[in-house]
């Protein structure tokens, strides 16, 4: 888009641009989303960003009215496959607060410095900055959603000190942390404090346009794996709950099934978010848990460019204007999601059982964190099983969010005993390809760049899309998911 296609998105409160770009006024200071209700600002006075941290590096502010920095992410970082994109999906996942610059660049293969100049030339901003962004959010959530003390709260969000948590707060919010307190929003239940994140974070996870979560919810119901996770309720009004193993302790992630928003009397969707609670061990996870529940649920994809290409084909476009907004969704885990696309429902919950951690306080049925491939190695170091958690273990494999997808696909077929199919769903569920098919004249190269949640359309529907490595399933990208909870044989 150039500036002028932006600024009538602003014009138009387009939400469908929100998270896409920023916009800022220089009278007032304030940078927003581009559906902010505020009055419209003369176009001379605006200026667009890439990111909200080089809205805030240029010294504007959030705007109190629309929390620009509660978007969705943008749906570039998931599809693009180059050192930006990889760049994002790491820091997200806050890689530059663990590790800082130095190992997100070591798990790119540049120097910190050409991360640095590609970053931001092309976004405007830097690594620490990006990280400094989001750690302002993560502590603006802490603030307003729970009870802990505010240091606790500066050191949780991945500040160095106190001094640079409130610098930083006065400088994206205007406000001291105890004002921004005091101002948060009290109705609802994403708006209750708690007293401590044991009780539950309570969190809106936004999305963009429309939204299937039955479709979704229907997926992670026919995978669940017991000890695990689990899905409980009526179709409409469900509630998904997992296990999560985290940089600094654990956590049990809750998700609620919404029914989607409806549509304005202009036919646009205004987008949405699912209530989730994050139970964590030690708040300093929040921002990794976040990411990994929005990777898991594909909440930063863009569905009205899915819909448009997909749309326009003339098998796929009655299950689209079905089922408009359908994810493709992705794994909260990424190497435990490789182990199930390989073994199956059944004998991944013999895996957990036998080696699972056990919590050490059970969520109901939740009981135990899924085996780490290291220990898989050692304890079932014979066949595929073996040979894969090996690779996954000492890194032969990578499937953290910054892996090379191609380079990751090339380790996994170098893996004795893993075939296509199995390498297909890694890639589109454990490092979010949007455009993975399986090989064969079914998948039309006219699906590009979105074959992967053309497969999901595929799988809604009941249709088969070639034979792949679990049985009587549609050959979409699911882990296992047969009505007797098997997926490929054991090997």
């Amino acid at each position: 888009m150039d500036e002028d296609s932006r600024f009538e998105a602003v014009r138009s409160r387009d939400a469908r641009f929100d998270g896409e770009f920023f916009f800022a006024v220089e009278t007032t200071g304030i940078y927003c989303r581009p559906s902010c209700p505020a009055v419209t600002p003369k176009r001379r006075n605006v200026r667009f960003f890439a990111t909200a941290a080089a809205a805030q590096g240029s010294g504007f502010r959030a705007c109190r009215r629309c929390r620009p920095d509660a978007v969705p992410g943008s749906a570039e970082w998931n599809v693009r496959a180059d050192v930006v994109g990889r760049a994002m999906r790491l820091i997200g996942d806050g890689v530059v607060d663990r590790e800082g610059v130095a190992g997100l660049a070591a798990r790119l293969g540049y120097s910190a410095r050409q991360v640095q100049r590609q970053l931001t030339g092309e976004l405007g901003a830097g690594p620490v900055a990006l990280a400094r962004a989001q750690r302002a959010h993560t502590a603006r959530v802490l603030v307003q959603t729970t009870e802990l003390p505010i240091t606790e709260i500066a050191f949780a969000s991945g500040f160095a000190s106190v001094r640079q948590f409130n610098d930083t707060i006065r400088d994206v919010y205007a406000s001291t942390p105890s004002e921004l307190r005091a101002s948060a929003p009290r109705g609802g239940r994403a708006g209750r404090r708690v007293a401590a994140p044991a009780s539950g974070i309570p969190l809106r996870l936004a999305h963009r346009g429309p939204y299937q979560a039955g479709a979704v919810f229907d997926l992670l119901a026919d995978e669940a794996v017991a000890g695990v996770e689990e899905v409980g309720g009526v179709r409409g009004r469900r509630t998904y709950r997992r296990t999560l193993r985290l940089p600094h302790g654990t956590g049990i992630g809750v998700v609620d099934e919404r029914p989607g928003a409806v549509r304005s009397a202009s036919g646009a969707h205004p987008g949405g978010w699912l209530d989730a609670r994050l139970h964590l061990t030690d708040p300093r996870d929040l921002t990794t848990a976040v990411g990994r529940l929005r990777r898991l649920f594909d909440l930063d994809a863009d569905p009205y460019a899915v819909d448009e290409r997909l749309g326009g084909d003339g098998r796929l476009a009655p299950l689209v204007a079905a089922r408009p907004g359908l994810r493709s969704p992705g794994a909260a885990d990424p190497e435990e999601l490789a182990v199930r696309a390989l073994v199956g429902r059944a004998q991944a919950e013999r895996l957990v059982q036998r080696y699972g951690k056990a919590l050490d306080a059970p969520y109901g049925s939740l009981t135990r964190l899924f085996p780490e491939p290291a220990v898989l190695a050692e304890a079932e170091p014979h066949g595929t099983l073996g040979a894969l958690t090996a690779a996954l273990a000492d890194g032969t494999v990578r499937l953290d969010p910054g892996a090379d997808r191609d380079d990751a696909e090339a380790a996994l077929l170098a893996v004795p005993g893993l075939d296509a199919a199995t390498v297909a769903v890694i890639r589109t569920r454990a490092l979010g390809d949007p455009d993975v098919g399986p090989p064969g004249p079914d998948v039309p190269d006219s699906w590009r760049p979105w074959r992967s949640y053309a497969l999901q359309h595929l799988r809604a529907a009941g249709e088969r899309v070639g034979q792949g490595p679990f049985g009587a399933t549609p050959q979409a990208p699911s882990c296992g998911s047969a009505a007797d909870g098997s997926g490929s044989a054991p090997r």
